[in-house]
């Protein structure tokens, strides 16, 4: 089971630094005219969608394993975690929105959405929740 645990572990780390890895690229290529936008892998991959399809399903299946469950006492930082990801989700979508947004919200989108990351790799690394509510 520890193997499981672990190598299960490592694939939600690895996912988890490769959607780091595609908002930074993609926020990168956002500019109108932007070479990188242009290139058709770009245009028919949807490797946002898949990525983080496999981040939560890695990160549900950490869950079931570890029995540390959000809403909960005992999983109090894992509900903090779980918020960020939500808040990540959606800073990202404004940050790389096709809506029409000016450049400055789309930026400090961006920007929070990295805070946040900063934030729930800290609360990985402590393993104590930062709000204190336990």
């Amino acid at each position: 089971m520890a193997t499981v645990y672990h190598s299960l572990q490592f694939f939600h780390l690895l996912t988890s630094g490769s959607g780091v890895r595609m908002l930074m690229t993609r926020f990168g290529g956002l500019p109108p005219q932007s070479a990188m936008l242009q290139r058709r892998w770009q245009r028919i991959v949807p490797q946002t969608q898949i990525d983080d399809a496999l981040l939560l399903l890695s990160g549900v299946l950490l869950v079931t394993i570890t029995h540390f469950y959000p809403l909960s006492l005992q999983g109090s930082g894992l509900t903090e975690k779980l918020f960020g990801v939500i808040i990540c989700f959606v800073l990202g979508f404004i940050a790389l929105g096709r809506r029409s947004r000016t450049q400055p919200v789309r930026r400090t989108a961006f920007i929070v959405a990295l805070v946040a990351i900063c934030v729930m790799v800290r609360l990985a690394t402590i393993k104590k929740p930062l709000l204190g509510f336990v």
